[in-house]
C-alpha cells in the first residue's frame, strides 16, 4: 500500500503513518461495500482528513472509481477510468471553487456518479471530508439521504459502493443521528505508538515526547499548531480561546455554570447531570468536548478508541475534552474573566 504524503504545515511535507486498524476497515468496506453512508467524527484535527486521503488511495489500489472531494480546503480528486467523466468533474470543481461556491461540488458529485455508472458497471468510492460545513447543517440530513438513497435505489447498477463522510461539528452529527440513515462512528485522537512516528517526522530542535504527548493526547491538529507557534503553549491556548470565542462564552454563564465549567475541567464527567446538560451541548457546539465515548467496543470506533480514563488528558469515562490544550483554554478563559 502506497502511503501517500500529506502537508503537515506549510513548507513540511510527511508521510502518512499509524492508523492501522482504520486502514483495515477500509479494506473490509472495499469487500463488501457499506450498507448505509459511515459518517465519521471526532474531535477537530484527530487525523480524519488524513486518514480520508488514505482511504482514497487504498480503495483505488483496490480497483474502486474514487471521488474525493474536501469543499473547505479547495481539494477534489477523482481517480476515474473514465475520461470524460473525470475531466468534466474536474472541470465542474475548478469553476465552482473559481466562484468560491464549493457547495455545489458536494450536490454535483450525485449527477457525475451516475454518469459513471451509466458508462459502466463499477465500484463505486465516494469520500467527502467537512462536506456538511459546505453545504450548511440544514441540508446535512437531506444529504445524507441522497447518499443513502445512491445506495438503496441507484439509477444504475454498481457492483459495489462505499461511501465515506466526516464531520468534526458535534451539531451536524447530532441531525444526522436522528435519522436512521448513516453509520455513525467516532474517531478518536492517535494512539500513542503511533503519533510517535508522526512527531519523529518533525525537526529538532522540539520538547520532549511525554510532554507533547500530555499536551496533545495524539491530536496532529494541535501537533501542528504547537510546531507552528514555535512550540510556545501559551500561545496556541491564546489562539484556541480567540477562535472559540471564549471570552465571550464563559462572560454568558451564570455562577453556577462557571463552578460547573471549572469542575468539568477537572473530569468532563460531571457535566452528566441533568442541570448540566444545556452547559455540556455549547461545549459540544464549541467543538471543546466529546461525548459519544461511552463504550469502548473497538467494532465501534474507527480505528482505536481512547483510553478508558485519564484524567491527564481530560478524558473520562464518558465524556473528554479534545485535548488537553482545549481545556487548559477554558481553565484560562475562566480564570481571566473572573
Amino acid at each position: 500500500m502506497r502511503r501517500v504524503r500529506l502537508s503537515f504545515v506549510p513548507g513540511l511535507d510527511i508521510e502518512f503513518v499509524d492508523r492501522d486498524r482504520a486502514i483495515q476497515q477500509v479494506l473490509e468496506w472495499g469487500e463488501r461495500g457499506t450498507r448505509f453512508p459511515v459518517v465519521v467524527f471526532g474531535p477537530e484535527g484527530c487525523g480524519k482528513s488524513a486518514w480520508l486521503r488514505q482511504a482514497a488511495e487504498v480503495l483505488s489500489e483496490g480497483g474502486y472509481e474514487v471521488f474525493y472531494i474536501h469543499p473547505l480546503d479547495r481539494l477534489v480528486h477523482a481517480e476515474v477510468s473514465i475520461p470524460s467523466v473525470k475531466e468534466a468533474f474536474l472541470e465542474f470543481a475548478r469553476k465552482a471553487l473559481a466562484e468560491d461556491a464549493a457547495s455545489r461540488i458536494a450536490w454535483a458529485l450525485f449527477d457525475f456518479v451516475r454518469d459513471l455508472l451509466r458508462a459502466r458497471r463499477a465500484r463505486v468510492a465516494i469520500i467527502a471530508d467537512d462536506v456538511f460545513q459546505a453545504i450548511g447543517l440544514r441540508y446535512a440530513a437531506a444529504y445524507v439521504k441522497g447518499l443513502l438513497n445512491m445506495i438503496e435505489y441507484p439509477q444504475y447498477s454498481y457492483e459495489n459502493i462505499v461511501i465515506i463522510v466526516a464531520t468534526s461539528e458535534g451539531l451536524s452529527r447530532a441531525e444526522i443521528g436522528r435519522h436512521r440513515w448513516a453509520d455513525l462512528m467516532p474517531m478518536w485522537n492517535m494512539g500513542r505508538e503511533g503519533f510517535e512516528q508522526l512527531y519523529k517526522q518533525l525537526p529538532d530542535p522540539k520538547p520532549s515526547f511525554e510532554e507533547v504527548w500530555r499536551l496533545t493526547g495524539g491530536n496532529p491538529g494541535m501537533l501542528a499548531k504547537l510546531y507552528q507557534m514555535r512550540w510556545s503553549v501559551d500561545e496556541v491556548i491564546k489562539s484556541i480561546i480567540t477562535s472559540k470565542k471564549l471570552y465571550t462564552f464563559t462572560l454568558t454563564l451564570s455562577a453556577e455554570e462557571r463552578k460547573w465549567l471549572l469542575e468539568a475541567v477537572e473530569n468532563p464527567d460531571t457535566l452528566l447531570a441533568k442541570e448540566k446538560l444545556p452547559l455540556m451541548q455549547k461545549l459540544i457546539e464549541l467543538n471543546l468536548i466529546i461525548d459519544s465515548i461511552t463504550y469502548r467496543d473497538p467494532e465501534l470506533w474507527i480505528d482505536q478508541p481512547p483510553p478508558e480514563k485519564n484524567p491527564d488528558l481530560g478524558i473520562g469515562k464518558y465524556t473528554a475534552w479534545q485535548t488537553s490544550l482545549h481545556k487548559e483554554a477554558v481553565r484560562k478563559a475562566l480564570k481571566e474573566t473572573t
